[in-house]
């Protein structure tokens, strides 16, 4: 039986992953984000469940991927799509990329292909996941940004909006440009050759895990502080600073 247990932690992830669709095509983006960061939470402890039991295996590699596809990959996807729209049309609900006009007394359907673009970020997931199945150099650190702080990332535009909100930071999310460079961005740090580190502890000991201390302290500071605001600077922060070790590293 205990063979099976990080599976079913692994299909609670895909479970609420699955809410996280219905609420992110539905434009309840508050409602996906708290699904996504439950995923997310199951994703952790899947892995740690299969080290703690020893009973790690290809099945459970191939559904974890298959899992963080959906949660984020498919996810974070939508979201864009719903950003997108938002910085056009007012999102989902107000037409998404099909929008009624009317000319001349006749209503048509205006094609709106720009929010389509969030799904740039879907596809680089994909092949993200699809790499690092096959790649034996990411054990005990990533090369690229994973998906699940690439998704926490996109994830954030949203409650930002929400709970953050000021209209210079509306402006800037809501912001076509902001919010089509961000996706190329994102979908280049998932299939970087970027070099970062990973949360796994071989030991508890501050010297061998000094960044990972720091960066756990320095996130907890930052979303006291900032709220749902520190998300993207904690993400830039774990790209600098594996990016500044990694330098330190080869001198």
């Amino acid at each position: 039986m205990k063979r099976h247990i990080p599976n079913l932690i692994t299909l609670l992830n895909v479970f609420c992953g699955c809410i996280a669709v219905v609420f992110a095509v539905l434009n309840q983006l508050e409602f996906a984000a708290l699904f996504v960061f439950l995923g997310i939470f199951f994703d952790f402890f899947d892995g740690l469940a299969a080290r703690l039991l020893k009973v790690q295996s290809d099945l459970g590699v191939q559904l974890d991927s298959l899992a963080d596809m959906i949660t984020s990959g498919v996810v974070p996807g939508i979201v864009m799509f719903q950003l997108l729209g938002m910085s056009e049309t007012g999102g989902w609900n107000a037409g998404g990329f099909m929008e009624a006009g009317s000319a001349a007394g006749n209503i048509s359907m205006v094609f709106r292909p720009l929010p389509l673009l969030g799904f740039v970020i879907t596809m680089a997931s994909a092949y993200r996941l699809a790499k690092f199945n096959i790649d034996e150099n990411q054990v005990s650190s990533f090369i690229g940004l994973p998906t699940p702080a690439n998704t926490l990332l996109i994830l954030s535009l949203p409650l930002i909006l929400f709970h953050n909100g000021s209209d210079i930071l509306s402006g800037i999310i809501l912001n076509q440009w902001f919010l089509i460079a961000l996706t190329f961005l994102s979908a280049y740090l998932l299939n970087s050759k970027i070099e970062l580190f990973a949360l796994k502890f071989k030991n508890w000991g501050f010297k061998d895990n000094a960044l990972r201390y720091i960066f756990i302290v320095l996130s907890l500071v930052l979303l006291v502080t900032l709220e749902y605001l520190a998300i993207p600077f904690i993400i830039a922060f774990y790209i600098i600073a594996s990016v500044v070790v990694k330098l330190g590293g080869n001198k």
